[in-house]
C-alpha cells in the first residue's frame, strides 16, 4: 500500500562547480516520522497502543510496519493480522500513524516490547542486549539446503541499485531486495532508513504469505547491523549480503543461527564471514 505523499521533494540549491555558482533544482529524499500502533483484543474491547516511532521515506507504509511486526516476533503469520489502516483525524499527520489491528485471539508479549523497542531511521531498533532475546523472539536455526553461485554475490548489489529509482534521483536513500539463486529479483524497498527498507521488502513477502524465505537472499545497501541480522532471521532468509561491513554482533548472531553472512560485496568480491557452506 502507497501512502499519499511523495518520497521526494525539489528544492533550490546553489551549485558552485568549478569556480562558477548556478541556481538548479535538486531532488531530495523526503523524511518524516511514523507512528506504529497496535490494536489487540475481542472487538468489545480493543486495545490500542502506539509501539513506535521510525523515521521514514513515505510509501510503502503498510509493508514497513507488517516486517516490524514481523521482525518483532509478533506475528508469524499474515493470518494473524486483521487490518493495517491509516489513522486520520486532527490529533494525527495525514497518513504518519499506521494502526496494526490483529485478530482477536492473537497474543504476544506487551511488557517485552515496552522494554526492548526504541527505534530512529539511523540506528533501527536497538535494546537487544543479547543473543537470548533474539531467541525469545522466536528466531530458530536456519537449514542449509540452499546452494548459491559464489560469482553471482558481488553482482547483486549492482542489479539492487539498478532497481533504486528514487536513489537515482536523490542519491539519499537506503535499499533492501530479495532475490533468488538465480539472481532474478523478487522484491526491492527503498528507505531514507536500511532497516526501514528491510522491513517494507520483508513486510511485502509477508503480506503476500511468500515467507518463509528459506530459498531467498537478502542484499542490503549499507552495511550488516544486528538489527538486521535479526530481521532476516524472523523472515527465515539464509543467505544475507551486504554492500558494508558486518558489526561483530551480526557475525555472532548469524552464526549462531547458522545464517551465511556476506559483507563488502563490490568491485567483483566478497567476504564470508560465516556460513560458507551454503555457496559453490
Amino acid at each position: 500500500m502507497i501512502g499519499k505523499a511523495s518520497p521526494t521533494r525539489v528544492v533550490q540549491v546553489s551549485r558552485h562547480r568549478g569556480g562558477r555558482v548556478q541556481r538548479a533544482k535538486d531532488s531530495l529524499s523526503v523524511e518524516e516520522p511514523l507512528e506504529i500502533r497496535i490494536a489487540w483484543g475481542n472487538v468489545e474491547a480493543r486495545a490500542v497502543e502506539a509501539l513506535a516511532v521510525t523515521m521514514r521515506t513515505p510509501g510503502d507504509d503498510f509493508d514497513l510496519v507488517a516486517g516490524f511486526l514481523l521482525g518483532e516476533g509478533i506475528l508469524d503469520s499474515a493470518d494473524g493480522l486483521q487490518e493495517l489502516t491509516y489513522c486520520r483525524g486532527q490529533e494525527t499527520q495525514e497518513y504518519n500513524v499506521v494502526e496494526a489491528r490483529l485478530r482477536p485471539g492473537i497474543s504476544f508479549d506487551l511488557e517485552r516490547l515496552r522494554r526492548n523497542i526504541f527505534t530512529s531511521s539511523s540506528c533501527g531498533i536497538c535494546g537487544k542486549a543479547s543473543l537470548e532475546a533474539v531467541a525469545v523472539s522466536g528466531c530458530t536455526e536456519l537449514e542449509d539446503e540452499l546452494r548459491v553461485e559464489g560469482e553471482l554475490l558481488p553482482r547483486l548489489p549492482e542489479k539492487l541499485l539498478e532497481g533504486q529509482d528514487v536513489f537515482a534521483r536523490t542519491g539519499g536513500l537506503h535499499a533492501a531486495g530479495l532475490f533468488g539463486s538465480d539472481g532474478e529479483l523478487h522484491g526491492l524497498s527503498e528507505d531514507v532508513g536500511r532497516h526501514n527498507a528491510v522491513d517494507k521488502t520483508l513486510g511485502r513477502a509477508f503480506l503476500d504469505r511468500e515467507l518463509p524465505a528459506d530459498d531467498r537472499i537478502l542484499v542490503v545497501s549499507g552495511r550488516a547491523s544486528f538489527e538486521i541480522v535479526q530481521k532476516a532471521l524472523m523472515a527465515r532468509v539464509p543467505v544475507l549480503v551486504a554492500v558494508g561491513a558486518p558489526s561483530s554482533l551480526a557475525v555472532d548472531l548469524s552464526e549462531e543461527f547458522g545464517q551465511t553472512l556476506v559483507g563488502f560485496a563490490r568491485d567483483g568480491g566478497f567476504n564470508v564471514y560465516c556460513g560458507d557452506m551454503r555457496l559453490i
